[in-house]
């Protein structure tokens, strides 16, 4: 829809679905599910990177004319992250990061303190940071205020497929937003997605949903028409929510019975 497409920083995109690559069989199938997705940002993970392979998942990305977003997954500290964007900007050549400091290995949950420390640094460096953040108002608003181009909450841990577990918190997050605010982590299918968009997020970022589903290139493109569904129906307005039922149909003209003229001789 040319009239309402994604801006990141300055740059406009016309999909609104953000594809990750973790989780992917194979090339094949993540070519085709990325194609199905209509994506055109898909991350990458710098350390399972070597951008001087041929065939790997960079050349998917180049041949597709998809945008790579690497991102700093597998770092806890805030200074591995930043060191990781460096080596990102320097091997890919772009400002853009997809910023990741986890507190340990089987949460995979957002370590706030160096997220918060890393995404200071890296906007002072010039990147056009986008953090994975935890589903929290104050720390979104504060990641935004030192200057990171969007908000990335989860709904619930990576890969865990939980959908969103706390939506009230992504509506005080976009709320109060002045960036894209960006489902990251948790989707599990269509309707999580759909959700998200509906909850007024700008777009939704995914991987495990669509590369580990039984049927990835299906899945992908299920996500595709969520997003898009979502995006409309939030732009449309839900309508109010209510105890009891209320007639659609208008009440005026409803026969009265006569009781001295029977419906039925």
């Amino acid at each position: 829809m040319a009239d309402d497409r994604l801006v990141i920083g300055d740059t406009v995109l016309d999909s609104r679905l953000i594809m990750g690559t973790g989780g992917a069989p194979s090339l094949d199938v993540l070519r085709r599910s990325l194609i199905a997705s209509g994506t055109e940002l898909t991350t990458v993970a710098m350390r399972r990177l070597d951008p001087t392979v041929q065939g790997s998942v960079l050349s998917v990305l180049e041949s597709l004319g998809i945008r790579a977003l690497p991102n700093t997954a597998g770092c806890f500290t805030a200074g591995e992250a930043v060191l990781t964007a460096r080596l990102a900007r320097e091997a890919l050549g772009t400002d853009w990061i997809k910023l990741e400091v986890v507190a340990d290995e089987r949460t995979l949950l957002p370590d706030p303190i160096e997220l918060l420390d890393a995404a200071e640094t890296l906007v002072d460096d010039g990147f056009t940071v986008l953090p994975y953040t935890n589903d929290d108002p104050v720390l979104a608003r504060k990641l935004e205020d030192v200057g990171c181009a969007a908000i990335m909450p989860l709904g619930s841990p990576i890969g865990s497929g939980l959908g969103i577990r706390n939506p009230h918190n992504f509506e005080l997050i976009v709320e109060h937003a002045r960036v894209p605010v960006i489902l990251d982590a948790g989707a599990g299918t269509a309707s999580d997605a759909a959700l998200a968009m509906e909850l007024g997020c700008a777009a939704v970022m995914l991987a495990s949903a669509v590369t580990r589903a039984r049927e990835p290139e299906l899945m992908a493109a299920a996500m595709r028409h969520a997003v898009s569904a979502g995006r409309l129906a939030w732009r449309a307005g839900r309508i109010p929510r209510r105890h009891f039922a209320h007639a659609s149909s208008p009440s005026e003209g409803v026969p009265t019975l006569d009781p001295e003229r029977p419906a039925f001789a």
